[in-house]
Order: structure tokens, then sequence, then C-alpha cells
């Protein structure tokens, strides 16, 4: 089966609500965020993912802790970070905190390893910004032994070096979680994904669309030339965001006031240049139909779409009511659409059954990844 998975991811910012002013307490964001994952897998949805942030306005600051009570609570949803700091976390802590995960969750958890969008972080945890790609290439190289070898012995340049290290719990049947690299701009992080046939995520949230095509290429290319599949096989996953109402008028409407005050886009283009120019759609269900399928035209057949819905203030009551629209009237049409003329050689969203009986379960190696990518690779990517 070779069918896209869909999904929301929330950022957990803690946002005053400009129509009424008041933000949520921090408990209430929290509950929220559970409450929304609830939503997701009621509604038919595949993925919550959350992100990890260690600053205010935002919460999520101990991703495997809010993941582990919401997998509790839900039985087939997978449940994802979006993303996990490869270069803030120690990777050690990174192999066990997962592991423990995937084994309470039976298998429903996989990660997306990325940088953060927040340079204090590094300070905050003992590490140097000016390091941030060396930190990522060398850390996941550290995680990737970690999670395959029973046994490992390790030196590097920016932790203690192992000896006859064995993380525990080892993965779930011998079967680590499915690995994503989120970048929205270092091709670096598309080689490093490509290196190791993991997927490669493109929040393409904030910038236009050519930025990411050439990212996501240059992962498609990379990941044939490592001898993992053709490019088409590639795990591919894009970011949108969407605000929805039976009529176009009545969402951007309601939505403009978020839009206009929202820490993350608020005093810059206006909306209406914002939706011409990124995945944001703010109109019909039907017009987040038409705009998400655009994302195929662009990015090629793909495996994971993530949505940005709880963000900018909205109300939980809000959200909530998204997500009926999203999983009632959206998503069913979207499964529908993309499977109708996928080739039958492009794989579908990973899920850990489908890893273990197949031949990606094993897939991967164990040497150490290159640094950087070549000045090739550089000059095909210089936008990013």
């Amino acid at each position: 089966m070779n069918a896209m998975q869909f999904g929301i991811f929330t950022v957990g910012d803690v946002t005053p609500d400009p129509t009424t002013g008041r933000a949520p307490t921090e408990h209430e964001r929290i509950k929220a965020m559970v409450a929304i994952a609830r939503k997701a897998e009621e509604v038919g949805l595949d993925v919550f993912a959350t992100g990890e942030h260690h600053n205010p306005p935002f919460v999520p600051s101990s991703p495997t802790t809010m993941l582990g009570y919401i997998a509790a609570r839900t039985q087939n949803l997978i449940l994802s970070t979006s993303t996990t700091l490869i270069t803030t976390n120690d990777p050690v802590k990174i192999a066990e905190d997962y592991a423990m995960l995937q084994h309470l969750a039976d298998g429903r958890v996989d990660l997306m390893m990325g940088r953060g969008n927040t340079g204090p972080v590094y300070p905050w945890f003992g590490k140097d910004i000016r390091q941030g790609i060396p930190l990522a290439v060398e850390n996941y190289a550290l995680l990737h032994e970690l999670w395959r070898k029973d046994v490992v012995n390790w030196e590097g340049k920016f932790r203690t070096p192992l000896q006859s290290f064995t993380s525990t719990p080892r993965p779930l049947d011998g079967v680590p979680p499915f690995v994503w690299h989120g970048s929205i701009r270092s091709p670096e992080i598309a080689e490093q994904a490509a290196y190791y046939g993991d997927g490669f995520f493109a929040n393409n949230i904030f910038w236009p669309k050519d930025h990411f095509r050439k990212l996501v290429n240059l992962y498609r290319e990379r990941y044939a030339h490592y001898g993992h599949g053709t490019p088409d096989q590639a795990m591919v996953g894009l970011g949108g965001q969407v605000f929805m109402a039976r009529n176009s008028q009545d969402a951007v409407r309601a939505f403009r006031p978020y839009f206009d005050n929202a820490p993350v886009y608020g005093h810059g283009p206006s909306l209406e240049e914002f939706t011409a120019e990124t995945p944001l759609t703010v109109g019909s269900p039907q017009e987040v139909v038409e705009k998400t399928l655009t994302f195929r035209e662009t990015f090629g057949d793909y495996q994971r779409q993530l949505f940005l819905m709880d963000h900018a203030g909205l109300p939980l009551k809000t959200v909530l009511e998204q997500l009926d629209l999203l999983g009632e009237e959206v998503v069913p049409v979207l499964r529908k659409e993309f499977a109708a003329g996928r080739p039958e050689q492009v794989p579908g969203g990973p899920t850990h059954a489908a890893r273990v009986a197949g031949p990606r379960a094993s897939a991967g190696t164990t040497v150490t990844v290159p640094a950087a990518v070549g000045a090739a690779d550089k000059q095909e990517a210089s936008a990013s």
C-alpha cells in the first residue's frame, strides 16, 4: 500500500487571541494540544507532530512527555516531532527516550530532526551556534549508530567518547523510529537525509515554493545517488497551513485579525500576498483541496502532508471546528486525488509495521556521513 499520510503539527505557541486580547495559560495550552491530537485521530488523520522549544511563548519543551501521554489516549495516530533539536540534545538521550516512547506507543513513533529556529538555545545547552551544521551531522551519525548497534564504541568532536555502550531499551522489533530531517534552508541537511535513506521534510510555510523545490530536488537526486532507490522513491514530507469556512469571504474575514497580529507572520506581507506566495490557504474546503493538490505539481508525489492549524492565538473551539472540516471534507478528497495516478513504485508514508515487514526496515548505513554537500550541490541549491 502506497498511501499518503495526512496530519497536523503544532509549534505550541501561547499567543493572545487578537479578537479578545486573552492569552491561554500554559496549562490551558498544553491541555489544548492534547485535545487537538485526540481530535486528529477522531476525524481520521494519520499523524500528530509537536515542535520542541525551550523559550516563551512556546510550551512544548518535553515532546516525549507529551507524546507519551497522547500515546496512552490514542490507538492509531502516528506520533512525531516537528522537530527534535539534534544539535542541542544529547544523541544518547534521544536514542533512549524515543526508543522508550516507541515501545509505549507500539511503534507509532517517528522523529523529525532539525536545528530549530531559536539561536539562543545553543548556549542554553552548552553548544555553539556557529557549529550548527557540524553538530547536526555528528550527533545524528551517533544516534543512527546507537539504534543499529547493540554495543557502540565511538569518539567525536562534540561529546565525550563512548566505550562498550548499549543504549536501552533497544528499538522495538529491532527497527528504529523512522527519521525525517527537517530544513527550510540548508542543502547540507537534504544531503544528510539522502545519505542515510531517511525522509526529508520541507516545512515550506513561510517562503516561496521555488526555494523548497531546489532543496527537495537536491534530496531526491542525492537519495538516488546513494543507491536507496529512484528519485521518486525518496521520502518527502511537506508543511502547510489552512483556515477554512463554508465560503471564502467568511474565512478571510475570520482569519485576518489572527494573521495580521501573529508573531510568526503578522505586520509583514498582507494576507493576500502571503497566500499567493506560500502554501497558506484561507478559504473554503474546496479551495484547500485545490491548493494542496498543486503541491504535487511542484514537488512530485510525496509521502506526508502536515498542516499547521492551532497557531496565532486561535481558540481551541475554533481549532477543533477546523479539524472537523479537515477530516470530513478535505482529507478524504485529498486521499482519493493523490492516489489517482500515483506510480506503483512510489512508497507510501512510513509505518512501523511496513518497515518491520519490508526491505526498507534495514535500509541505511553506519559509516560517517560527509560533513557537508559538495560544491556542485551547493551551487544547485544556491538559493537556500
